[in-house]
This record gives C-alpha cells, structure tokens and sequence, in this order.
C-alpha cells in the first residue's frame, strides 16, 4: 500500500567549489595589486573552468597523459591573457568573460577526451579488457 523508501546513506559534503574559490582569491587579489582587475577576473573564470574540468576527469589522474593535456592547454592559456585586450573599465567584465570560460571549459573536456581516446589502451576493438 505504501511504497517505504528506506533511508539514503548521506553522502559526505563535497567543498569542490570552496577549494576552488580559495586557490583563485589570491590570483585575483595579485592582479588588483598590480592594477588590472579586469584581466584578474577573465583568469580567474578560466581557471576556474579549467579546474571544474578537471574535477570532472578527476578519474584520469593517474594518467601522465592527462596531466601533460592539462599542462598543454594551460600553456597556450598565457598568450591569450597577453595579447588580447581586455576592455577597461565601462563593460561589465562578467559579460564577456563568462562565455568565453564556459567555451574554456568546453574546449577542456573536448581535449580531454580526445587524448582519452588517443592514449587509453584499456579498450579494444572487440570490447574486452586487456
């Protein structure tokens, strides 16, 4: 008669975004040092994404391939910040740094799984583990 639901194991809190906030505060807070708050916040969403990306694949990490693909797309993060001008002051820096991190996080899981599919010998073609 009624359907008895018996109770869920809790699961423990996960403070992701919390670690997150607490790495990126003093990178923000170096760049308003050096008076360039508007380039702080865009790195500071990119990198955010990039490691929301990572908590995602957080199940590649033993893998050094993983690694070196996260250390290359950092890499080519540098002349992004660089080079390209960021508007100064009167446009809200929220409004064009916001897609520009979630394209971020987009390409990131992209080229994780691209080298997933290059480097993961775990499969075979017939579907058994080696």
């Amino acid at each position: 008669m009624f359907d008895y639901d018996p109770p869920k194991q809790k699961q423990p809190v996960d403070y992701t975004g919390l670690k997150i906030v607490a790495i990126l505060a003093p990178v923000f807070l170096l760049f308003v040092f050096l008076g360039n708050a508007d380039m702080g916040l865009a790195v500071c969403i990119v990198l955010g994404m990039i490691m929301i990306a990572i908590k995602i694949r957080w199940n590649l990490r033993k893998h050094i391939w993983f690694w070196a693909t996260i250390v290359l797309i950092l890499a080519l993060h540098v002349p992004l910040f660089f080079l390209v001008r960021w508007p100064q002051g009167n446009v809200p820096t929220l409004f064009y740094t916001m897609p520009v991190g979630i394209a971020d996080f987009l390409i990131v899981l992209g080229a994780v799984g691209l080298a997933e599919k290059l480097f993961s010998t775990h499969s075979s073609s017939n579907g058994e583990r080696e």
